[in-house]
C-alpha cells in the first residue's frame, strides 16, 4: 500500500501537478483574446461572433487556474444577459487536437442562442491554455478540464447551479463520458461524435492495430525514459501546410480524410494540431471512455453520423450506458464524422436536437 501512494505521488510529481494544487476553481478574470484570421476573438467557425454588440449574444474571454495550470476560456452569454437573474448552462469540450475557436465554439455560440451560459476551454497543455509539456493528451487531465468548467459554471454569475449541462465533441466527448460518471452537479449528458481516445490508442482506428499493442505499449515507456530526460517525442504529427487535395483524397477512413480537410485547410487555427506526446500513449492505452459508463445516472444524448466510421464507439457507449433510462442516440443521415462540425443542414439538426433535448433536461 505504501509503494502505491508513493508510485501515485511520483506520477503527480512528474506531471508538474501536486495533490495541493487540486482544488476547484474559486475565481477567474478577463483574458485578451488572440486575433486570428481578421476575427478579433480568433474564431473559425462559420457564423462566428466578430464583436459584442448590447443586446445580443456576447463571448468573454476568461482564465482561470486548475490544478496550477492556467486555462484560457470563452464564456457565452445569452441576448439581453443580465447578471441578476439566472439561466441554464452548458460546458462544451473539444475534439482531440482541436481548440475553443472551432467546432466548441460554434455549438458554444449556438447553444448561447438559445438561451444557455456555455463555456467553451482549451484543454490544459493545450491552445491558449498553460502546461508542459505541450500537446500531453492525459485522460485525468482531459476529464479535470471538464469538472474545472463546471466549477467555473458554478461561480459564474447568473448560472443557475440546478442547471447545468455537458456537451463533448469527439475526443471531447470521451473525456465528457468520463466527467459525467462521478460529476454529479450536471443534470443531462450529451456528446457529438464520441471519440474513445484510449480504445483508438490501443487498439488502433476501427481496431486496425490490436495486434501491434505491446510494441506501442514498449513504444511508450520509453519515450516516458525519454521525457524524464528532456526529450519530448511526439505522436500524431502533420505536416498541415504540405497536404495536398489528391493526397486527401486517397485516405481511406472518412474521419481522417475529412478531418484533414477541416484542421488543415477549411477550418485551420495555429492552436490546432493532430500532435500529442508519446508518452501520453502510457495512460492513454490503459484507459477506456466506455468503462463504467453505467454510472451516469442521467438524461444521455448520443449524436453522430448516420455513416461515419466512428460510429461504432458511440453505439458500444450508449449500449453500455445502463444506468439512465433516458439515453438515445440520435442519427445523422448521411454525415460523416467530420461533417457533424459544421456542415449547415447537420448542425441544424444537431442544435434543434439540442435543443429537445437540454430544454426538457435542463
Amino acid at each position: 500500500m505504501r509503494i502505491t501512494i508513493c508510485l501515485i505521488v511520483m506520477l503527480f510529481a512528474l506531471s508538474g501537478t501536486a495533490f495541493a494544487d487540486m482544488k476547484p476553481v474559486k475565481s477567474f478574470e478577463e483574458r485578451k483574446p488572440t486575433p486570428y484570421n481578421g476575427n478579433q476573438f480568433g474564431f473559425v467557425y462559420g457564423g462566428a461572433l466578430t464583436e459584442n454588440v448590447k443586446g445580443k449574444v456576447n463571448v468573454h474571454p476568461i482564465s482561470y487556474e486548475l490544478n496550477g495550470i492556467k486555462i484560457a476560456a470563452n464564456v457565452y452569454t445569452p441576448a439581453d444577459y443580465d447578471a441578476s437573474k439566472k439561466y441554464p448552462a452548458v460546458t462544451v469540450a473539444h475534439p482531440n487536437g482541436g481548440v475553443k475557436e472551432q467546432v466548441a465554439g460554434l455549438f458554444a455560440q449556438r447553444l448561447a442562442e438559445l438561451g444557455y451560459i456555455t463555456v467553451a476551454a482549451d484543454a490544459a497543455y493545450q491552445g491558449e491554455s498553460g502546461g508542459e509539456p505541450r500537446h500531453t493528451d492525459i485522460p485525468f487531465f482531459r476529464t479535470e478540464d471538464i469538472h474545472g468548467m463546471v466549477d467555473l459554471l458554478t461561480i459564474y454569475p447568473g448560472v443557475d447551479i440546478n442547471r447545468i449541462g455537458m456537451l463533448g465533441i469527439c475526443g471531447g466527448g470521451g473525456y465528457t463520458l468520463n466527467a459525467a460518471k462521478s460529476e454529479k452537479r450536471v443534470k443531462a449528458v450529451a456528446t457529438l461524435s464520441m471519440f474513445n481516445s484510449g480504445r483508438v490508442r490501443r487498439e488502433g482506428y476501427m481496431s486496425a492495430q490490436i495486434k501491434d499493442v505491446q510494441e506501442r505499449l514498449k513504444q511508450a515507456s520509453e519515450a516516458r525514459s525519454a521525457q524524464i530526460k528532456g526529450e519530448i517525442l511526439a505522436a500524431g504529427t502533420v505536416d498541415f501546410d504540405a497536404l495536398t487535395d489528391e493526397g486527401i483524397a486517397k485516405i481511406a477512413n472518412d474521419l481522417y480524410r475529412e478531418g484533414m480537410k477541416y484542421y488543415g485547410k477549411t477550418h485551420r487555427h495555429p492552436n490546432s494540431t493532430f500532435e500529442y506526446t508519446r508518452a501520453s500513449l502510457s495512460e492513454l492505452m490503459m484507459w477506456d471512455a466506455a468503462d463504467n459508463v453505467k454510472l451516469i445516472n442521467v438524461p444521455l444524448l448520443m449524436m453522430a453520423g448516420s455513416i461515419a466510421d466512428s460510429l461504432y464507439m458511440s453505439e458500444d457507449a450508449i449500449e453500455k450506458a445502463s444506468g439512465t433510462d433516458d439515453k438515445e442516440l440520435f442519427l445523422i443521415p448521411g454525415a460523416y464524422h467530420i461533417q457533424t462540425y459544421y456542415v449547415p443542414e447537420f448542425v441544424e439538426q444537431e442544435v434543434s436536437k439540442l435543443k429537445e433535448f437540454f430544454g426538457r433536461t435542463l
